[in-house]
């Protein structure tokens, strides 16, 4: 039989965006059995080394949506960049849109998202639409300046104390098409992130809450779970997760991004609808990791276990340095051999100065060893220690 003809075993899943979280999803789909066809951006990206059916376009091009989710059941996504009437054109053509282009919006849109959160009565930092410099002074120094569209990895996002801050945020904004978003300069002991997964039928899993850090806007490490967080903080962090998800209907992974502020209270700071940084823990941490629940929820599959699998479990980013590459590959001996419990996750990227090029999780029962595994892997892959060999 001619392999054209050879029938389909289960449902296409089209994954839009060539990433490294495209990369990660093949990993569950292939265990899973489940077809994938990607749209990446360049030949030669993240996913596209491991995704066998995949087409090289601009995800901003209808017809080149079209084309490549022609004849898959379900389309999700590697980041929420995809024009919205794209989303509703691709589901009016009968493509199920996974999470739907109705809820994607809030992540695609910092002042939709603000607006929408409010009326949920969602805890947020104080927040307004600003049109300049005048109105930035009326909301009051100091304020965090956002672009609604486009900002991910601390792009589009300014800290300003004066007047004179503020010309680039809107000289960017203006290029861009986008408004400004003013928020309060929230007084915070750290960030935290609450992951959730949910189908379409409605059911839903909540991972434990995590601590993470952030460094120029990027996070460098996650703790699973957060340490030292009081039990009703926690809880109320998965409920306002869960709650979000169901109120906005989204399918798929939902990562709700919180302040821990000084005074015992926790406000929203972001939400992606999709695989998250915050989750990567959970590929060697958890039962069931993010990437497989995603796909699980996007095909309305029953969702797998989020119990975590270890007391602890620290994931810290391997980001590329100012100087020469780093060891990535052929530091996998030392790295290896110093700590045989140790998962290396790499990206298939070039070295380039401040890229995610890959992570590494640990786990086990003592939380500071953790930590220190986790950091000397990844400052090993950066290059950062020499030629120590301990």
């Amino acid at each position: 039989m001619p392999a054209d003809s050879v029938p389909a075993l289960a449902p296409t899943l089209a994954v839009i965006g060539g990433g490294q979280l495209a990369r990660m999803m093949a990993q569950p789909a292939i265990a899973l059995g489940l077809p994938l066809r990607l749209l990446a951006e360049a030949e030669g990206v993240s996913a596209a080394q491991v995704i066998v059916d995949h087409a090289v376009g601009d995800y901003r091009d209808l017809a080149t949506l079209r084309e490549v989710t022609e004849g898959c059941a379900v389309v999700t996504f590697d980041h929420e960049h995809v024009p919205t009437g794209h989303l509703h054109a691709l589901a009016d053509a009968g493509i199920a849109v996974r999470p739907g282009p109705d809820a994607l919006v809030h992540a695609q849109d910092k002042g939709v998202m603000r607006e929408r959160l409010a009326a949920l009565g969602v805890p947020c930092p104080r927040n307004a639409l600003v049109q300049d410099v005048a109105d930035v002074a009326a909301f009051g120094f100091p304020a965090v300046l956002k672009t609604t569209r486009g900002g991910y990895d601390g792009k589009g996002v300014w800290v300003v104390r004066r007047a004179a801050d503020c010309s680039e945020a809107f000289e960017a904004a203006a290029a861009a098409g986008v408004q400004i978003l003013a928020e309060e300069l929230v007084d915070f002991t750290r960030e935290l992130s609450a992951l959730v997964a949910r189908s379409p039928s409605g059911q839903a899993a909540a991972y434990p809450v995590v601590a993470s850090t952030q460094k120029d806007g990027i996070c460098h490490e996650v703790i699973a779970p957060a340490p030292d967080l009081a039990p009703e903080l926690s809880a109320q962090a998965q409920q306002i997760a869960l709650q979000v998800a169901g109120e906005l209907d989204v399918t798929g992974i939902l990562a709700v991004e919180l302040f821990e502020t000084t005074d015992g209270r926790i406000l929203v700071n972001e939400l992606a609808m999709r695989p998250h940084n915050t989750g990567h823990w959970t590929q060697d941490g958890a039962v069931t990791s993010q990437f497989e629940n995603h796909l699980r929820a996007v095909m309305d599959l029953p969702l797998g276990s989020p119990a975590p699998r270890a007391r602890w479990t620290v994931m810290v980013n391997i980001l590329g340095g100012d100087t020469e590459p780093g060891r990535l590959y052929d530091g996998l001996p030392h790295a290896m051999a110093r700590d045989p419990q140790l998962r290396v996750h790499f990206y298939g990227k070039q070295w380039r100065p401040g890229r995610k090029v890959g992570h590494v999780n640990t786990f086990g029962d003592d939380l500071e060893d953790c930590l220190e595994r986790a950091r000397h892997a990844a400052d090993w892959f950066r290059g950062d220690l020499g030629d120590e060999s301990e």
